[in-house]
């Protein structure tokens, strides 16, 4: 189990590291080692040409992850050297474009396929994770389409079309079998074979050499655009269309270690995981992959947040299809609870960021089905997926740990509207408390907060008077105004939470009882509504002007 952070972690920079020379920093940076023929082979040249040509497109973002980005010169010269030559249309027997959304065929079909110069610039350093598509950065330079290069997420997009070029990497395919024979010497054994998207090209000759040796129940899928299917992006057996249990009964062997979120996934799905490592230092036996450990890791986190009162959202997304929509979702699950939450916009996230925000209990994550699962060993405060957010803000009877585990929150809202269309379910995000859906209390006695049940922290045993702040109070009911003028902060009575207006704000609480520093003038004493020494405050002073390598003082003129 990881460690429990006491205080929030050194955010700043060591004084003696400001000025300190990058330069040793880029030895550890990687330079091109390929020639121009595996340029063209491995980043599929041919194919992206061929898309663009058809397509139309005048302006095509090239988005690379990081480790890719010293090819990035030289597949930008060889697209730009093939699409000068323009000769029409060109045909291509490999996937077609990905996940093309209304409003990408909108202005597919807004798109002349005229014979003016193509305009192509890489995009680098993402806004979000590198297997998600940025379209916020290609939207900036009025891309018309973006080219992802590397692993993909394959979330379906929103705003532009997307060609996606996996890159071929290399594999053994000869100890691949070799691997799969000696693992599985029952030719009738149902086994689905599937490799990471970098090494998908490779899965047909693997899939033909096996048919040969004589394995007949070797299922291969193919490759599509929907996370929530029972094989993330992947097709299924036709057992499995008619009825998903039936996925139970296969073994699974992976080419290409498996992202977490997958491993989670499918844990629970197939009857056992091989996987065929391919990294060069580890070694190329088979191993059995289990992500038991990690599912009773994350059970344990979401238990540890029963009785957070505050939580944050971070949008780790822009670009995935209805983030809006589980954005929603689970502002109103924390709502039903009683709780408060705030919604924050990020990019990458990072420790730095989320610790600038004490008050907060615990956080949510909105992106894509891969990156929405953080590990919170390095956070202050635990980081919980939309699916896990949903555990915890159960009930203890009613919280039931299966082993399952969601990571497309596309399944999620499947779900919920299955619930609201069943009369019988309606009542599925109704957390025990006194709230219902709509964040509203029930009339009758049993909405007081003292009539409520006591609640305690399942990881110390100590009982907890304030993990349902936003539990509407008594004196509101009666419709007391107890706010400030003119809406402005005002000192409530002890045990009560500060509000804002008729709000109540657990952060301007934590702002008045807990913070140390609460910004300029913070010094001085300050009185909410019933102040009556108006000397007791800051008094306005002129400050420096000029640039940072010299500020000068109003009055002296002198540089500082």
């Amino acid at each position: 189990m990881a460690h429990a952070w006491t205080v929030a972690p050194v955010l700043s920079t060591p004084a003696g590291h400001i000025f300190e020379d990058d330069a040793h920093r880029t030895a550890d940076i990687p330079h091109p080692l390929h020639s121009p023929e595996a340029i063209h082979l491995r980043y599929e040249i041919d194919r992206t040409v061929a898309e663009i040509k058809r397509g139309g497109w005048k302006r095509v973002a090239l988005q690379f992850p990081d480790c890719m980005l010293p090819d990035a010169p030289a597949v930008f010269e060889a697209l730009s050297q093939h699409l000068a030559v323009e000769k029409g249309p060109a045909e291509s027997n490999s996937m077609s474009l990905e996940q093309t959304s209304p409003h990408a065929m909108e202005k597919l079909q807004s798109i002349t396929n005229d014979q003016s110069p193509k305009k192509l610039f890489i995009l680098a350093d993402t806004s979000y994770g590198a297997c998600c598509v940025d379209e916020i950065a290609a939207e900036h330079d009025d891309a018309d389409v973006v080219v992802h290069y590397g692993r993909a997420c394959l979330s379906p997009t929103v705003r532009l079309p997307v060609i996606h070029v996996f890159t071929r990497q290399s594999l053994a395919v000869d100890r691949v079998i070799e691997s799969f024979k000696s693992l599985f010497p029952d030719r009738n054994q149902a086994v689905i074979l599937m490799a990471d998207v970098t090494f998908a090209s490779h899965l047909p000759h693997v899939d033909t050499a096996l048919k040969t040796e004589g394995y007949r129940s070797v299922f291969t899928p193919d490759i599509v655009h929907s996370p929530s299917s029972p094989l993330p992006n992947r097709t299924v057996p036709e057992n499995v269309l008619r009825d998903p249990t039936k996925l139970s009964e296969w073994r699974l062997f992976h080419i290409s270690d498996p992202p977490e979120s997958l491993l989670l996934t499918l844990t629970s799905r197939v009857s056992s995981i091989h996987v065929f490592p391919t990294t060069p230092a580890a070694a190329t036996t088979v191993v059995d992959a289990t992500a038991a450990v990690a599912l009773r890791r994350r059970y344990a986190l979401l238990t540890s947040v029963t009785t957070v009162p505050i939580f944050g959202i971070l949008i780790n997304t822009l670009s995935v299809k209805n983030y809006l929509h589980i954005l929603e979702h689970v502002k109103s699950c924390i709502s039903a609870s009683s709780r408060k939450s705030y919604t924050f916009v990020v990019g990458k996230v990072n420790a730095a960021k989320v610790a600038n925000f004490s008050e907060i209990g615990a956080w949510v994550v909105i992106g894509c089905w891969e990156s929405s699962l953080i590990d919170s060993k390095d956070f202050w405060k635990p980081i919980l997926t939309p699916f896990e957010l949903e555990l915890a803000l159960a009930g203890d009877d009613k919280r039931i740990w299966t082993g399952k585990w969601v990571s497309d929150f596309q399944t999620i809202l499947n779900g919920v509207e299955r619930h609201s269309i069943d009369p019988s379910t309606s009542n599925h995000n109704t957390y025990d408390g006194d709230s219902t859906t709509d964040g509203h209390s029930i009339e009758g006695s049993d909405s007081e907060p003292e009539s409520a049940p006591p609640e305690f922290d399942l990881r110390t045993g100590r009982y907890m008077s304030h993990s349902r702040p936003m539990q509407v109070r008594s004196n509101i009911e009666r419709g007391e105004n107890q706010s400030g003028p003119n809406g402005q902060l005002a000192r409530r009575s002890r045990g009560d939470i500060a509000r804002i207006g008729d709000i109540a704000s657990p952060g301007a609480e934590f702002l008045r009882s807990s913070r140390s520093w609460k910004g300029l003038g913070s010094d001085f004493q300050i009185e909410y509504d019933h102040a009556k020494d108006e000397n007791n405050s800051t008094g306005m002073e002129e400050g420096l002007s000029g640039s940072a390598r010299g500020y000068i003082r109003a009055q002296s003129q002198t540089k500082t």
